[in-house]
């Protein structure tokens, strides 16, 4: 028996390669584009480590050439569904007896993979099905997922040697074990790292989960799922069952054995989770562990000591890397009128500089957005600007989907500090931005607070020192991740563990161990070496004196002459 007492190190952040033409990496990537691109595949369900065809298919198309399939999938019913949810039951006791070293291996191991070996393939699938440009998949698909599996070994070890302190004749210690049922993850489109994390956070503690991913992301997801097993996941311990969200959410959410939600996505979507879970309490073997990241409104706040040339690049880059469809991403600014114009003119020269299209074209910063409903939305929110006597367009606003889901940076000034495009998540290429009178610099923080019911991330540019910290301070609700002098997304593992509250979810901090701690329901043992035998305490076994004059009266009195 191996009885050594192990402690991953805290790992250092995988490099981003440059994929400058002639590397290896380049060469590499653009053949996967290649072979991806001309093979259409068959993505099964994969239950109890089995693959299930159900007949029940979807496309999945490429979205800056949506007329391009690169796969198909098959759809989860009611009765994969609680198949999904029977094997996850099966394998829990195993997986949650297993020492926690072994379940640290298998993700090392798939971080290995990811790295090494299946690298180009989990980029070209991300950029291709997701619209990624080289860079954003590099960051997202290969190194932040490499990094959470890496560092949530690191974290594990932390929270298992926590431990309480043991005195005179007696042991005590916390014993942290998995969550009493099984976890629901479900992933957005828009992270294939997050896809990964939802459900190996889980995992590394010793849970189980059934995998609910996006349908707009299913190519990597289903690649995702095939390094797993190849890494040595045993079946059962993911569960991976596209399909109707309303539908396999019906019956999980239903399911005694329901211990928790790992979400990512829309605010409607997790909250009727939430709802559901509310009401089915009374039918839940234990109260559900309900952890999810939703929506962003989220701003740069520029002081007017701010340097302009730094605050236009925050902007263009926040706002437009990955079609702004990041939960990070810049959506609302605000300027002070003394710096606007030269930074209004920057921002314009940037944005209209950018090139969009395919991702296989390495000029082009932006590329399509997901699917034809949220160009639809995105668009509405343009159009409603346009025909606005509180707004204008001072770059883009122009759209076509012919061909695929391309939209232009699009920058709206406006007027209103409560202007629609201001208020409401876009998730989409556009920025707004209210240009304050400097000296109303304090309502036009106040304004930044109280507009918006999300609070995910948000960056104040200034060089007055003591100015970003009074704006921190006085934004302290307003993001969960803060930045000072720097845009409002990029959040990276182990270092700005990520997530925000008020509408924008329950803060529990991905990429850090506190998302870890959710995932284990501690006990605490207490061992006494030598009970006692006597049920009274010392005092009461000493000699009794006899009772005070006058305190037992006349009785107590005559007792004592006897």
């Amino acid at each position: 028996m191996n009885n050594a007492l192990y402690n991953f190190p805290v790992p250092e952040n995988e490099p981003v390669l440059e994929y400058l033409k002639g590397s290896t990496e380049r060469t590499l990537l653009d053949k996967e584009l290649i072979r991806q691109e001309n093979v259409e595949i068959e993505i099964p369900l994969i239950i109890g480590g089995r693959e299930i065809k159900t007949g029940n298919t979807g496309r999945v198309n490429i979205p800056h050439r949506h007329g391009h399939v690169l796969a198909t999938y098959h759809k989860a019913g009611e009765k994969e569904v609680k198949m999904a949810i029977d094997a996850a039951m099966e394998a829990s006791k195993m997986w949650s007896d297993i020492t926690w070293t072994t379940r640290a291996s298998i993700l090392l191991k798939a971080a290995e993979l990811m790295s090494k070996k299946y690298r180009s393939l989990l980029n070209a699938a991300t950029m291709l099905g997701q619209s990624k440009n080289i860079y954003q998949s590099e960051i997202d698909a290969v190194c932040e997922t490499i990094d959470f599996l890496k560092y949530n070994v690191a974290f594990a070890g932390r929270i298992y040697e926590f431990q309480p302190k043991s005195t005179f004749n007696q042991l005590n210690r916390m014993e942290f074990r998995p969550l009493e049922g099984f976890i629901f993850a479900v992933s957005p489109f828009n992270f294939t790292s997050i896809a990964s994390n939802l459900n190996m956070a889980p995992v590394m503690m010793g849970n189980t989960t059934v995998w609910k991913p996006a349908t707009t992301a299913l190519l990597s997801n289903y690649y995702l799922m095939k390094i797993f097993n190849e890494a040595g996941l045993p079946g059962g311990v993911i569960n991976f069952i596209p399909g109707s969200g309303a539908l396999i959410g019906k019956h999980v959410m239903s399911s005694y054995h329901m211990a928790g939600i790992h979400f990512t996505g829309s605010n409607n979507t997790f909250n009727t989770l939430w709802n559901q879970a509310a009401s089915n309490l009374v039918n839940y073997k234990s109260y559900p562990r309900l952890v999810g990241e939703t929506g962003g409104k989220d701003f740069i706040f520029a002081h007017p000591s701010a340097q302009t040339t730094e605050l236009a690049v925050a902007a263009i880059r926040g706002a437009f890397e990955y079609q702004g469809q990041k939960c990070s991403a810049a959506s609302r600014m605000y300027v002070p009128s003394s710096i606007w114009n030269e930074t209004r003119d920057m921002m314009i020269s940037m944005a209209e500089e950018i090139n969009t299209g395919d991702v296989k074209d390495p000029s082009n910063f932006m590329n399509a957005v997901i699917d034809e409903k949220a160009f639809d939305l995105i668009t509405s929110y343009v159009e409603y600007a346009k025909n606005s006597n509180e707004a204008k367009i001072l770059t883009g606003g122009t759209y076509d989907k012919s061909e695929g889901y391309f939209i232009r940076p699009t920058i709206i000034e406006t007027n209103n500090p409560h202007f629609k495009t201001m208020e409401e998540e876009i998730f989409g290429p556009v920025l707004t931005v209210y240009v304050y009178d400097d000296k109303d610099i304090e309502r036009a923080v106040e304004l930044c607070d109280t507009t918006s019911p999300y609070g995910l991330t948000g960056a104040v540019f200034s060089q007055d020192r003591l100015a970003a910290i009074n704006i921190c301070n006085k934004l302290r609700y307003a993001a969960g991740n803060f930045y000072i002098n720097d845009k409002p997304t990029g959040a990276i593992v182990g270092l700005q563990p990520f997530g925000g509250s008020r509408a924008s979810g329950t803060n529990d901090k991905a990429g850090g161990a506190f998302n870890l701690v959710r995932w284990v329901n501690p006990r605490t043992i207490k061992e006494t070496f030598i009970p006692a035998t006597e049920y009274r305490y010392p005092y009461m076994m000493e000699p009794r004196n006899p009772s005070p004059r006058g305190l037992g009266g006349e009785g107590n009195e005559l007792a004592s002459s006897r």
